[in-house]
């Protein structure tokens, strides 16, 4: 997947951010304290993976409870107990990550931080706003990586991912606390139902993160000659390979017969969510190696399908079609990961979750020359 002068680049880059959110500077207390607990030895791509996995196991366990973002979760307390617990460590292992190795955020978890927060809400009965939300939440986390694409610093605003989990660590205590009927209390002025007050609030604080990366990506432009990106390319093309999911997405939902979206939340969530973080992950490896971004990505089979189907007046069940769109773009997202971090691996001599060794590759190619030499 990667050529040879791209990892070059990659091996010569330097991660740069700056900025400070707002609740940051009260954060840096634990942050420091939580630091000094974690072992030398504990590689950061293990401390990357474990929370994923964590993230990824609770929201499925949410998924199987109300698989279609309507129903009030049995077991109410445990259920929401082991949320909190699952944003906790996401949280956890996203400030370790970052203070230990200064490495950015993690695109392809976010996505189902969203799908929790959305289940516990309940947003099923609200399809509209579901969609809009969980969409708007993979092109906010995007354009985050889009614009240290344009500018080569990754750069945090006043409200970001740390003001993002406290929002959702706070809707799920008030689910556990007061039950999930508490969000289909209708407030009497406004008249809207209690769980649209933080989706306001979420796409609020979107707005206010897409004005500053877009003052970023158009405005100031990039660190390229004649305000490129860091590869020396269009500022703007970024913005197509992700539209192109959102696109889909929304015309897919409008146009299926058996209102395959409604009927099947979680499934077609994650499958344009994992699609999304496959799209945003080939935009940090475009960055990370000074490199240009391609349109096409293979991913894209899935709703592809889905879309073809809908064409030919959805000669297959359009559940099945989904949930093959989900297998391949899962499929897909694991075998780009798998290739890039062997490739990354083969090109730095490291192994991806261990730091206390390295593969004996070098040695043995040098002892067999010597071997050569001497015979």
């Amino acid at each position: 997947i990667l050529s040879p002068w791209q990892l070059k680049r990659l091996s010569e880059h330097k991660y740069s951010a700056s900025g400070t959110s707002l609740f940051e500077p009260i954060m840096q207390i634990f942050w420091r304290w939580l630091v000094e607990h974690v072992p030398l030895w504990w590689a950061p791509n293990a401390i990357t993976i474990v929370g994923l996995l964590v993230n990824i196991l609770t929201t499925l366990i949410l998924a199987y409870y109300s698989p279609d973002c309507k129903q009030e979760i049995s077991t109410t307390s445990i259920i929401i107990i082991i949320i909190i617990i699952k944003f906790y460590y996401y949280y956890y292992f996203f400030i370790i990550l970052h203070c230990v190795i200064l490495l950015s955020h993690l695109p392809s978890s976010l996505g189902t931080v969203i799908l929790g927060a959305s289940i516990v809400l309940q947003l099923g009965t609200v399809p509209g706003w579901l969609l809009a939300e969980n969409l708007a939440s993979y092109f906010l986390f995007y354009c985050a990586h889009w614009q240290t694409y344009v500018c080569g610093t990754l750069k945090f605003g006043k409200l970001d991912v740390t003001e993002g989990q406290i929002v959702v660590i706070l809707v799920c205590m008030l689910t556990a606390v007061f039950g999930p009927g508490i969000w289909t209390y209708e407030l009497p002025v406004l008249h809207i139902q209690f769980k649209l007050v933080p989706v306001y609030a979420m796409f609020f604080g979107a707005i206010l993160m897409l004005k500053e990366a877009f003052h970023v990506i158009f405005m100031q432009g990039g660190v390229g000659k004649n305000g490129s990106t860091v590869a020396g390319t269009s500022t703007i093309f970024p913005v197509f390979p992700i539209m192109s999911v959102v696109v889909l997405a929304v015309i897919i939902q409008q146009k299926s017969p058996s209102m395959v979206f409604e009927n099947h939340p979680c499934v077609y969530l994650l499958a344009f969510g994992l699609l999304s973080a496959k799209i945003t992950n080939r935009l940090v490896v475009a960055h990370m190696t000074k490199s240009e971004m391609d349109l096409w990505d293979t991913g894209l089979i899935g709703p592809a399908a889905l879309f073809l189907n809908q064409y030919f007046n959805c000669w297959l069940d359009e559940h099945l079609v989904l949930w093959f769109c989900l297998i391949w773009v899962l499929f897909d997202l694991l075998r780009y990961s798998t290739v890039v971090c062997q490739e990354i691996c083969e090109h730095l001599r490291i192994y991806c979750f261990v730091i206390t060794s390295r593969p004996p590759q070098a040695k043995e190619s040098k002892d067999s020359s010597n071997n050569g030499a001497s015979s």
